[in-house]
């Protein structure tokens, strides 16, 4: 049986509700009630689920052609571990059925689009227990397109956040391009967009998101990363680490303009200290934790634009989870070390930029609708940039 298709109406599409809200809906007011629209990001450890919730949402008449127009999508996140509650979520809310654009196979059967290494991995899952089929899509492509559709279809998406202060921005829809995407997720992808499907990984680097809550779990005991950042929230980083002033002196920083209460070596007192593991309190090894790779990620992404001469830099990714102490490290240390010539800006739906991208994908979307300007070329990299290239 051919399945019908049905178009993703992006016109009007606008944040629902509050706009603080960690991953607010997104409302799409044009589009038909009863679409189908299902998309999944299944990362290294977090499953991130977009699906678009009509006014029929929970009703046995889903999917009976009522084309009254309005809904929205909604954003839902599991653990990678708790795969199950992901399939039993997908079934409690009817999110698959026999109309809508969840097709595509020249079988007949109902497809997934989906994203991420475990699209891969648990494909024969989803077989077994949904009786549906996973469409594989290339990440890097859907990151890139999930953010592209946020930066431009969504008003109020993007952010500063400096000395936890919120600050909305607005983009140049005609200026919006080029830009350098920071994606924080295991590891971190750092990517030039210069265009609607017209990118390049430009570097990237296995010390992320991953490597924190690795560490975090050995030296704190946490069993989550939210459990970690809220340990990271009550603890003093200066127990641990080693700042300017500990080496030279508070006058000797004076008289060479150095501040005194600049980094110089995270972990860096734990050197000359007698102290075991066991004598620091978990809040301030979470503190420290969080202070040594959120500057790291934000000092390598800084040498990235530089080089590349791009003066805005977009951080995406499960990691950043709309934490405040997180965002401001990060703001911090662009604004240092561009001497103020460089912004760090957020994204509200920053851990869902792969699942968006997927949904976007969908048979009868044109995403070249989402292009405000015509990109006749990809600018070429500066070539020496290949000699800071990491292949992961």
């Amino acid at each position: 049986m051919e399945l019908p298709h049905v178009k993703l109406e992006l016109s009007g599409a606008e944040i629902s509700g509050n706009l603080d809200e960690r991953n607010p809906p997104i409302c799409l007011p044009n589009q038909p009630s009863d679409a189908s629209l299902l998309a999944l990001d299944i990362g290294g450890t977090l499953i991130k689920l977009v699906y678009f919730s009509g006014g029929n949402e929970g009703n046995e008449q889903i999917g009976s052609g009522n084309a009254t127009p309005g809904g929205e999508l909604r954003f839902v996140k599991f653990e990678r571990r708790r795969l199950g509650d992901c399939l039993e979520f997908i079934k409690s809310k009817k999110l698959i059925h026999d109309s809508g654009i969840i097709t595509g196979l020249s079988n007949g059967h109902v497809a997934i689009k989906a994203t991420g290494g475990g699209a891969y991995k648990f494909a024969d899952v989803f077989k077994e227990k949904l009786g549906v089929s996973l469409d594989k899509l290339d990440e890097m492509d859907s990151v890139v397109a999930g953010a592209n559709f946020l930066l431009k279809k969504i008003p109020g998406e993007s952010f500063t956040h400096m000395d936890g202060k919120r600050t909305p921005i607005e983009i140049n829809q005609k200026n919006l391009f080029p830009y350098l995407l920071v994606n924080i997720g295991s590891g971190v992808g750092i990517i030039k967009v210069t265009g609607n499907k017209i990118f390049e990984r430009v570097t990237g680097t296995h010390i992320g998101g991953g490597t924190i809550f690795g560490l975090a779990k050995l030296l704190t005991g946490c069993t989550s990363y939210d459990d970690f950042l809220k340990l990271s929230q009550q603890g003093d980083n200066l127990v641990l680490d080693l700042i300017v002033k500990d080496i030279c002196g508070e006058l000797a920083c004076q008289k060479q303009g150095l501040s005194a209460s600049t980094l110089a070596s995270s972990f860096g007192k734990v050197i000359d200290s007698k102290r075991k593991l066991s004598d620091y309190r978990a809040e301030d090894l979470a503190t420290t934790l969080l202070s040594a790779f959120t500057y790291n990620i934000a000092q390598i992404s800084f040498l990235v634009a530089a080089l590349l001469g791009l003066k805005r830099v977009f951080f995406g990714g499960s990691y950043i989870r709309g934490h405040a102490s997180t965002m401001d490290n990060i703001s911090y240390a662009i604004d240092y070390w561009s001497k103020g010539q460089m912004q760090a800006i957020f994204l509200r739906h920053e851990g869902f930029l792969g699942a968006l991208g997927a949904l976007m994908s969908y048979e009868n979307l044109d995403v070249d609708d989402l292009t405000l300007e015509d990109v006749k070329e990809q600018v070429k990299l500066v070539n020496h940039l290949d000699l800071f290239t990491i292949h992961l």
